[in-house]
């Protein structure tokens, strides 16, 4: 097989250009919103027999993908689109990808709590090569798009972000965690958005150190990952149990549905940070696999 050849640093550009109008547009649409009446349902997943529903969907999520679909098939016809709203499934030998998460934060969205976001990433291959994830709050204390290509900086409204916080003497920082709890670290206090981009986001402009997702879909990283590459930051996935440097979204090699696997079904933990910043997560799933395979042999040990 012919390797194909990356992607030219002129076309990055114009996919990024056009990724941080999208999430303008997207941004510009989800504040026109605010202070209006809101329709939100939940999604099939989330409304099993006996459970409180737990995932809603907006007219907005809708009506930004709908939007974001149609401005990139008229610009790229051949690309594939990636959406959480939309259940269609991309030939996986599609060279290009676009990944759209139309509102992250729904919850927080619908709620009326200030932190969501709309994010856009673009996948050349699976590799993350160009993203924009629009913000309702930034590091500059308002509403703006961070955004990037691969090779190029982490830019916020076209100027590049700051190498981390200026501040001096802070002897706590912040991660981003699953659960929250303030102090639960020796070195940081964790926080959590409740918007995977907004913390991809902010780990890529310095506000977090780190931050730990153990089970995103590719919508809610596929643009973090570019953002957090430009910064210079780290970004680990499991495989094999593992913890290894992430290299590329790829299709899994099962679902559970009765259709051959996509990239819209990757689904892995994801570590990201600084160095410092991704250490307690790899230590922490370590240790919890190190428990239960020793519960299991003791267990075993006892009874067989």
């Amino acid at each position: 097989m012919v390797q194909a050849s990356p992607p030219s640093a002129e076309l990055l550009a114009e996919i990024e250009d056009l990724a941080v109008e999208l999430a303008h547009l997207a941004g510009a649409q989800i504040a026109d919103t605010l202070g209006t009446e809101i329709v939100v349902e939940y999604k099939r997943e989330s409304q099993r027999s006996g459970t409180e529903p737990t995932n809603p969907v907006s007219e907005v999520d809708r009506n930004v993908e709908a939007m974001i679909r149609e401005l990139v098939g008229a610009r790229f016809p051949d690309h594939a689109i990636i959406g959480e709203e939309v259940e269609l499934h991309p030939d996986p030998a599609m060279e290009w990808a676009w990944v759209i998460d139309p509102v992250d934060g729904t919850t927080n969205f619908v709620n009326g709590f200030p932190l969501f976001a709309a994010s856009i990433g673009v996948l050349h291959r699976g590799v993350p090569v160009a993203g924009a994830i629009w913000c309702a709050t930034s590091h500059e204390l308002r509403a703006g798009v961070y955004h990037a290509h691969l090779g190029g900086p982490l830019l916020f409204e076209g100027r590049e972000v700051p190498n981390g916080r200026p501040s001096t003497g802070v002897r706590r920082r912040l991660l981003a965690r699953p659960g929250g709890a303030p102090g639960r670290l020796d070195r940081w206090d964790t926080r959590v958005t409740g918007s995977t981009c907004i913390e991809c986001a902010f780990v890529a402009a310095g506000i977090f150190v780190g931050g730990a997702f153990f089970g995103p879909y590719v919508w809610d990283v596929a643009a973090g990952v570019v953002l957090l590459r430009a910064a210079g930051l780290e970004v680990w996935t499991q495989r094999d149990r593992r913890w290894v440097p992430f290299e590329r979204f790829e299709v899994p090699a099962r679902v559970s549905e009765d259709r051959p696997p996509t990239l819209r079904d990757w689904r892995q933990p994801l570590a990201i940070g600084t160095p410092d910043g991704v250490a307690p997560t790899l230590r922490e799933r370590r240790g919890r696999m190190w428990r239960y395979r020793m519960r299991l042999r003791r267990f075993l040990l006892r009874f067989l």
